[in-house]
């Protein structure tokens, strides 16, 4: 007697947004919701929601990239341009400066903003998906990307497209929330997170959901270690990180040899 085979159903891909498990497909547009959101409020919320000690962070990124002068550096999930701004400023007139974000909303803000800084030339504005970058391979001496890896669906895809289109040399820094590694700090980290930011998110930017989102977002992106070991994978070199108000904030760095 025959016997049929009956075909399993497929299971759909799933990945996580915050907490919630959804659908592969379904991230890139509710994280882009969030952001079209919130991009009015983004730079003013930075400032509450850090006491403005993100700047100090950033600066301090800024100051490791050692872009020169003439220099060509992207500048991913680069938002409202803050960190654009000062990338200008390292690699001069002769340099170049890609703004890129997956985001339009974001991108207009940052385009208008270095506009209105009279940051003209040198500068580029890319809309694009980091997992599929639309540059040429071993193009970028340096590539920044700051509080935008956690939004990524595959983060392993991005940071493979971000050593393809460095140049060998070139550096990756990656600006991030991570976990806490001062004693105790936890518990305040996970009060001020889960209560204050939703509070801000709602009274600022009159959006509760989607620092809620936020909050989540931070839990479930990876660790310190698990991140360095990410970007060994992808195939950067002498990986490290430096940990920034008790690992609140962690900065990794790789580089392309």
């Amino acid at each position: 007697m025959d016997h049929e085979t009956k075909r399993q159903p497929s299971v759909e891909e799933t990945t996580h947004f915050g907490y919630k498990p959804v659908p592969v497909a379904e991230k890139e547009h509710k994280v882009a919701e969030v952001f079209h959101s919130v991009a009015k409020q983004y730079d003013v919320m930075n400032d509450l929601m850090s006491l403005g000690i993100h700047r100090l962070w950033k600066r301090i990124a800024i100051h490791l990239t050692g872009l020169r002068a003439g220099q060509q550096v992207l500048d991913l999930a680069g938002g409202t341009g803050d960190l654009a701004m000062k990338l200008a400023e390292k690699v001069g007139k002769d340099g170049n400066v890609v703004l890129s974000d997956i985001n339009s909303s974001m991108l207009s803000i940052g385009r208008d903003r270095l506009i209105n800084h009279g940051l003209i030339q040198g500068i580029e504005y890319v809309q694009a998906n980091a997992e599929a970058l639309p540059f040429a391979s071993n193009h970028f001496h340096c590539v920044t990307m700051a509080f935008g890896l956690r939004n990524v669906t595959h983060k392993d895809a991005a940071l493979r497209e971000i050593f393809r289109v460095l140049k060998p040399g070139g550096q990756l820094l990656v600006l991030e929330f991570s976990k806490p590694v001062l004693p105790g700090l936890n518990k305040l980290y996970d009060l001020y997170s889960f209560s204050l930011l939703p509070w801000l998110g709602e009274k600022i930017a009159k959006d509760r959901d989607s620092y809620q989102y936020l909050a989540e977002s931070i839990r479930m992106h990876p660790d310190q270690e698990t991140l360095k070991g990410m970007m060994v994978a992808a195939g950067f070199e002498n990986c490290r990180y430096h940990n920034l108000s008790g690992g609140i904030v962690a900065l990794h760095r790789g580089y392309k040899f």
